[in-house]
């Protein structure tokens, strides 16, 4: 894919992430701009930015799929090999910048891995 087209939906979408400090879930923003795209749309386009380097994706609590920004990614090379926190209290996920070792397993090739840590975030403690 490799090149963004600035369409109506892209800057919707860049907007949501520009705005936000921590990750957003697809059914966070299909319930979001429901009234301005269909779902369809949505999920094209955040493949799309993930594609291209523009976003990552994980996998949340009871299987939701999440998205985040990138840092320094491009279309086909992806850096984000970091843990991920989810708040069991109010729900917030957010990218973390800890390094997690990710084992060399004999006869295997590991190309994703993905982390998830769940508990309580810094708003909820105090």
């Amino acid at each position: 894919m490799g090149i963004i087209r600035k369409t109506k939906t892209v800057d919707f979408l860049l907007n949501e992430f520009s705005t936000s400090f921590g990750a957003i879930s697809a059914k966070q923003l299909i319930e979001r701009l429901d009234s301005k795209f269909n779902k369809t749309t949505i999920y094209r386009v955040l493949d799309k930015l993930e594609d291209d380097g523009v976003l990552h994706s994980f996998l949340g609590k009871n299987g939701l799929k999440w998205y985040a920004k990138c840092n320094n990614c491009t279309h086909g090379n992806h850096n984000d090999t970091h843990p991920h926190f989810q708040c069991l209290n109010c729900g917030k996920v957010d990218c973390l910048s800890v390094q997690v070792k990710i084992p060399n397993i004999p006869n295997r090739t590991v190309n994703t891995a993905q982390v998830l840590l769940q508990g309580t975030c810094e708003t909820c403690l105090s």
